[in-house]
This record gives structure tokens, sequence and C-alpha cells, in this order.
């Protein structure tokens, strides 16, 4: 879009001064719900779906019997960050019976993003076999849109045996579902996408999961590409037959947008609670 600083609109870091004081305080709360989950055996650590030391999945148990599952997936436009760092993000869903799995995956400039959202697919297919029953998938920034992506990933084209809605609903949290402005921003010298690519791995561009449920949530205080962001996934989807939602989040920046994902009787948690029991 002409005349948009898209270098000053994606840099999140830049926006919230404070962010590694935010950055500290998961890393504190994310050990703490390590410990304590474990200390009460509802936790299985470092999972191995795929080959690589970063492809592991964190499983934290809710609690009861048949809980249902959601899958989160972290963020740092795919290029940094740890699932460590998100352990505690499942407290909100865990102390609503849910069992999470939070994952990890290789960073770019190592991998593609097209190999990212392989792996997640991969981590998806892994939660399949264990558990054999569909899932949420929810996730922040570039783990919104990862999220997006596992919802219309054609699963029957990957394994005919599969459920075709094995992600049956998703909630992206500040995502990113047209990468085609992220060609011209420094960070591409890790993500090297040229303009083919970045379409190619945009999921506003990919054929709408008909069916599907999809809540696109952004931070009010955050930039307007990242308030665009959000709002053209739930449009676009919206008219191809997705049952979508769009909302931003009164005074939450890029981080502080996460915090509700703690919080078991908040307003996020509860909508996430419903998403996973859609079928």
């Amino acid at each position: 879009m002409p005349g948009v600083d898209y270098e000053a609109e994606y840099n999140n870091r830049a926006r919230v001064p404070e962010h590694p004081q935010i950055f500290a305080r998961w890393m504190r709360e994310a050990a703490a719900y390590r410990e304590r989950t474990a200390a009460e055996k509802r936790a299985e650590l470092g999972l191995r779906y795929g080959g690589s030391a970063r492809q592991t999945i964190d499983l934290f148990h809710g609690a009861g019997g048949a809980s249902p599952l959601a899958l989160f997936i972290h963020g740092g436009y795919w290029r940094s960050l740890e699932p460590a760092m998100f352990s505690h993000m499942a407290a909100g869903l865990n102390a609503r019976g849910v069992t999470v799995a939070v994952a990890g995956y290789d960073l770019c400039p190592q991998v593609t993003i097209a190999a990212i959202i392989d792996q997640m697919r991969t981590a998806c297919l892994f939660l399949w076999r264990r558990f054999e029953r569909p899932f949420l998938v929810y996730g922040h920034s570039a783990g919104g849109h990862l999220t997006a992506a596992m919802l219309a990933t054609d699963w029957t084209a990957i394994d005919a045996s599969l459920p075709a809605r094995l992600v049956p609903a998703g909630c992206s949290i500040s995502g990113l579902f047209d990468l085609t402005p992220l060609v011209g921003v420094s960070m591409n010298d890790d993500l090297r996408l040229d303009s083919t690519e970045a379409h190619r791995v945009s999921p506003v561009f990919w054929p709408p999961p008909k069916g599907a449920r999809f809540d696109s949530l952004v931070g009010a205080l955050e930039s307007s590409e990242f308030l665009r962001q959000a709002r053209i996934i739930a449009d676009a989807w919206g008219e191809g037959g997705v049952a979508t939602r769009y909302d931003a989040i009164a005074g939450a920046d890029h981080f502080t947008v996460c915090d509700g994902l703690t919080d078991a009787t908040g307003p996020l948690v509860q909508r996430l609670v419903e998403l996973a029991w859609a079928r």
C-alpha cells in the first residue's frame, strides 16, 4: 500500500519499548508453570515430533478424562523465541479441562516459512496419532499465521485416512495473513521472501476452510497494519463460508494481548473453550 512505512508498522518491539520486561515476565511465569505441572504429573516435556532439536511438543494435561485438545503456536516472526517462553499460555485452558500442546519449530533463516508450515503439519499429525481426535489450534503473531495455515490445510490430501476437519477451529491472536508487505522490510534478510513466495505462504490467498470456525483477534493498541491483517482474514474467510469473528482487544498491545490466555475465568479463555469443543 503506497505511503505506508512497513518497517515501522511491523516493528512491534520498537512500538512496545517495555518488551524486554514482558519477555522476562513470560520466562518466569512459563518456568513456574512447567515446574508446577510437572510436580502435579500433568506435564510431558520435550516430546519429539520431528528430526531437529526444536521440533518438540510440551504437553500440559487438563483436568478430567476425555478433555478437549488444543495446540498453541508461538510467535517471533518465524525467526526468534522458543516454546519454553510460552508454557503458561496453556494455564487458562488447562484450568478449564483442556489439554494443551505447546509446539516448537525451526527458525528462519535456517529454514523457510514454507518449511515451518510443514513442520506444524507434522506436529498436528503427531497429536492426531497420539489422541485420535480433532483439536483447536491457537497462536500468537507468526503463530497466528501458522494457526490459519493449519485450519486451511487439506488434510485428506496429506493422508486419505485423516479427517477433513482435523483442525475444525482456530484462534489467531495478532496474526499475519498477507505476507507480501514483509518483502520490503529488513527482517526479510532472514525470511527470504520474494513476492511470489510471500503470496504462496499467505493464508488469506488460500481457499477458505469452509465450515470451520476462526477467530481473528488483535490488540487495539497495535499498528494499523496489524489491525488490517486481523480484519482481512476475517472478511475474506467469512465471505468464503468460514464462521469468523474479529475483535480488537481494548488496551492491549502486540504482547500484552496474550495476557488473557492465563485467566481461566476471562472472556478469551471462555471463547477458546467454546472453540475447543467445536466439531
